[in-house]
């Protein structure tokens, strides 16, 4: 009995997961040897038979030159944050002024919310407090907030991330829809 094509896109799925948890696995041994690759990996496979994820929809394109404007600005993000973060760690006396920010995104996919989230979650003095998949928005905490205008900043560095994702990897079809609902979002 040949496979079909959705086993096959089920196995292409879950190679790459059984894989990394067999790195993790190999990790949290600290040993690398064949008896933790066999066993890891065998251990990844039944955790994913048991605990089936569901199958991730991409019909994106990797663009080369906004992938590395995105990779590029992630960077200079993090390390700006960072210092940041340490300017404001180190500032005696004065408590640093917080923040709960919403940022309704415009991307409509799980995928690109993820992503979106995950990115605006590494950066330091930004922590993800709740996704709204209905709403396609996110809920952030951010410090080193003083006024409306830093708001509106925080806000916008999100919905940045989100368009700079969106034209490194989105397909043209989404990148079309998505272009459409933040034009009808700025009028």
């Amino acid at each position: 009995m040949s496979p079909t094509r959705r086993q096959r896109a089920r196995l292409g799925f879950q190679l790459p997961m059984a894989l990394g948890l067999t790195v993790i696995w190999i990790l949290l041994w600290g040993h690398f040897g064949l008896l933790e690759v066999v066993g890891g990996f065998l251990v990844a496979t039944v955790v994913l038979r048991v605990f089936p994820l569901p199958p991730v929809q991409f019909d994106g394109t990797i663009r080369p030159l906004p992938f590395v404007k995105l990779v590029a600005q992630f960077v200079y993000d993090l390390v700006t944050a960072s210092i940041q973060v340490v300017r404001i760690a180190l500032t005696f006396g004065k408590q640093p002024m917080n923040a709960i920010i919403k940022v309704p995104l415009h991307a409509r996919s799980d995928l690109y919310l993820t992503f979106t989230a995950e990115l605006s979650s590494l950066v330091p003095g930004g922590l993800l407090l709740e996704v709204s998949r209905e709403e396609s928005t996110l809920y952030l905490h951010v410090i080193g907030v003083r006024s409306e205008a830093d708001v509106d900043a925080a806000r916008a560095r999100v919905l940045r991330q989100e368009r700079r994702l969106m034209e490194a990897i989105a397909s043209k079809d989404e990148l079309a829809a998505y272009r459409a609902r933040a034009q009808g979002s700025l009028a």
